[in-house]
């Protein structure tokens, strides 16, 4: 078969945020009498909006966060990030190579801090207009929506893309969408057992680094 887009997850896909993002998250989590590690932090949100993160840090703490939470937790988050730019390695080459079909951008996060990201990492020729957020959508990953959205503004078929995606939430997403999803564990957040849980929620492929996925591709499109 050959694939008419390629839709790309962004945190942990793109650029190598995770861990920081998630330092971030425990560090506040734990200042709140939440006790929780990076580990347990990129266990438990990991490939959710923050508004379902709110929901679920609400109901573990047994109260609504300070007003404040999220945007103090952004801020952070987005400063850590602007002060690295942690791309993935080989990302670059990969996407430029891409260029012969769609590419999209479908993420959890914040359409506005997206396009600040790729034009900081150089990459927002590459997608264009087609960079798109969860965010105000009804329902966020591992829930469809995201990518049958991108599908839809990209005209093409869902069985006809191929989902990257590093989370077991977005895995979910892509599969339930009834896309062909890679998993890829080329973030600094991979752990021991990471490629097992993507596999288990439905990856219909593995891969170590964008030099693997772009084997994969060739292989799959013979």
């Amino acid at each position: 078969m050959r694939f008419d887009a390629i839709i790309f997850d962004f945190d942990g896909v793109i650029v190598d945020s995770e861990p920081g993002a998630n330092r971030v998250l425990a560090a506040q989590l734990t200042a709140l009498g939440l006790p929780t590690t990076m580990e347990e932090a990129l266990a438990r949100y990991c490939g959710h909006r923050w508004s379902d993160c709110v929901v679920m840090i609400e109901e573990q703490l047994g109260r609504p966060p300070p007003e404040d939470f999220v945007e103090r937790l952004v801020n952070d988050g987005k400063a850590e990030f602007l002060a690295t730019q942690p791309v993935i390695d080989g990302v670059h080459g990969f996407v430029e190579a891409q260029g012969h079909r769609a590419r999209a951008i479908a993420s959890s996060n914040e359409k506005d801090w997206l396009d600040l990201c790729l034009g900081e990492i150089g990459l927002a020729a590459a997608f264009g207009d087609h960079v798109y957020s969860a965010a105000d959508l009804a329902r966020g990953k591992p829930h469809p929506d995201v990518y049958l959205m991108v599908a839809d503004r990209l005209g093409v078929a869902p069985e006809r893309a191929l989902v990257v995606e590093d989370s077991v939430t977005g895995v979910l997403s892509g599969v339930a969408a009834g896309m062909q999803v890679a998993g890829l564990l080329a973030g600094g957040h991979i752990g021991d057992g990471h490629a097992d849980a993507l596999h288990e929620a439905g990856a219909h492929h593995v891969v170590e680094d964008y030099t693997a996925l772009d084997r994969l591709i060739a292989e799959l499109e013979g």
